[in-house]
């Protein structure tokens, strides 16, 4: 099969190989996929680059996150299987060095979910990690339960692959959305997504025009792009037994918090990264995604395709964080 590897690290267009690979066939509990489209994610470049993940084996195929067709199953996968249009997640994660950056990936059924006709393939390789994880993130609130009716949100960067998808979860789930943007095309773009207020953190005053928002009543839930780059925003703005959860934290990673912040106000704080992620969680990720497909009405972002030749340039384009939405590579060309 057609594949892109690295066997090190570094700058991805000079580490990045394409040419054949071995073609994987399922095995026991696995379905193959012949993908269609790939995605790049922050934590995928990460990977190809070094920072902060070492080499996870002699040779590795990037990116978690696909969609495809089903063409081959396992022993023991249910033989319905054959023939439908997938999306899945966690390709290359979890001690799988073998991801979607190619023509095939073979992978545990349990990572693979039914891709509706109404969603594209690029749409669906957006899915993984940046659909779920917001999921993750929003069910966080009241001990998971993911209530949000007459709760009040804050969304960090609901701009960006994880945040625009937040706000629709956020609202999906009935509640009040606020985002921060860095720019009027970026709050027109979350706007669409359903935020009903969006603060430029670049030139506005974000805690006063929140709290004017609210009516100095403040938020009852935080997903945040960068804890402790924004702590001292977020933090004063949660009200009592308010709680955030994140998923990054570029601009400060050992950030100062005292207990007594924390315990005054019953806060509490939740990590987010979604391979470790409680199965259950991540399950009913998966099922909430389908639903909702079906039905129609999600937002999904493609912010450029490249063909499977190009995915170093792809990998780049996420390095430059001058996307937004999911930069997609397309692995039929």
């Amino acid at each position: 099969m057609k594949a892109v590897w690295y066997t090190r690290q570094g700058k991805p267009t000079e580490v990045m190989q394409f040419g054949e690979q071995p073609t994987p066939h399922a095995g026991a509990s696995e379905v193959r996929v012949r993908l269609h489209a790939s995605s790049v994610n922050p934590a995928d470049s990460n990977r190809t680059v070094g920072r902060t993940y070492a080499m996870e084996g002699p040779l590795i195929i990037p990116n978690s996150d696909g969609a495809g067709i089903v063409d081959e199953v396992g022993a023991g996968v249910d033989a319905s299987w054959l023939n439908r249009r997938v999306w899945l997640y966690n390709g290359q994660r979890g001690g799988r060095l073998l991801g979607t950056a190619a023509e095939y990936i073979a992978l545990n059924v349990d990572l693979v979910s039914e891709l509706p006709e109404n969603t594209s393939f690029n749409e669906g390789a957006c899915l993984g990690i940046p659909c779920m994880t917001a999921h993750r993130c929003v069910t966080l609130f009241g001990n998971t339960s993911g209530d949000l009716k007459g709760k009040t949100v804050l969304v960090t960067g609901g701009a960006g692959a994880v945040g625009h998808y937040t706000v629709q979860w956020a609202k999906r789930f009935g509640a009040r959305v606020i985002a921060t943007v860095s720019s009027p095309d970026k709050a027109a773009h979350t706007m669409a997504a359903g935020a009903d207020f969006t603060v430029n953190y670049r030139n506005e005053d974000v805690i006063a025009r929140v709290r004017e928002f609210t009516a100095n009543a403040g938020v009852h839930h935080v997903v945040d792009v960068d804890f402790g780059g924004n702590l001292a925003t977020t933090l004063p703005l949660l009200a009592a037994n308010g709680s955030i959860a994140y998923y990054a934290t570029k601009g400060n990673v050992t950030p100062a918090i005292t207990a007594p912040d924390l315990m005054r106000k019953n806060l509490s704080v939740h990590g987010v990264l979604l391979n470790g992620a409680p199965h259950a969680a991540r399950k009913r990720a998966q099922s909430d995604i389908v639903q909702w497909l079906k039905q129609g009405g999600m937002q999904h972002t493609v912010s450029a395709v490249y063909p499977l030749a190009r995915t170093g340039e792809a990998h780049e384009a996420v390095e430059s964080q001058a996307k937004r939405g999911t930069v997609v590579v397309d692995c039929t060309v």
